[in-house]
């Protein structure tokens, strides 16, 4: 599945945080913690929880979010399958690491070990 121009704009245009509390409550229902929430995006965008802080007061889109963020040198080793897209082949920039978020929030969430999920 190919996104479309379409779907890469929904993404672009959507707030941070909207998504966070849902991944908040992915991670806690496998008994996860917020902390090793907050150390994947840290490990991903370089934001520490008083960035995500002011990231979500000021409403800000995966846009600018990712505009921001430093992003892990090996991000690209993030690859698989997430929301019917394959990663490595999601042409977007943006859109790809969006979904390499997501991809680590589900990774987290399904009990992998953080040693994996952080590519270490």
């Amino acid at each position: 599945m190919k996104p479309t121009a379409d779907h890469n704009e929904r993404i672009a245009k959507m707030t941070f945080a909207s998504v966070y509390p849902h991944y908040i409550t992915k991670v806690e229902k496998k008994d996860r913690t917020v902390q090793e929430l907050l150390q994947v995006i840290e490990w991903l965008t370089g934001f520490n929880e008083k960035d995500l802080q002011n990231l979500i007061e000021e409403k800000a889109t995966f846009e600018t979010f990712f505009q921001k963020a430093n992003l892990n040198p090996n991000a690209h080793l993030i690859k698989g399958v997430i929301c019917g897209y394959r990663i490595e082949e999601i042409e977007n920039k943006l859109t790809r690491e969006v979904r390499y978020l997501d991809k680590l929030v589900d990774e987290l969430a399904k009990g992998r070990k953080m040693e994996k999920i952080l590519r270490t």
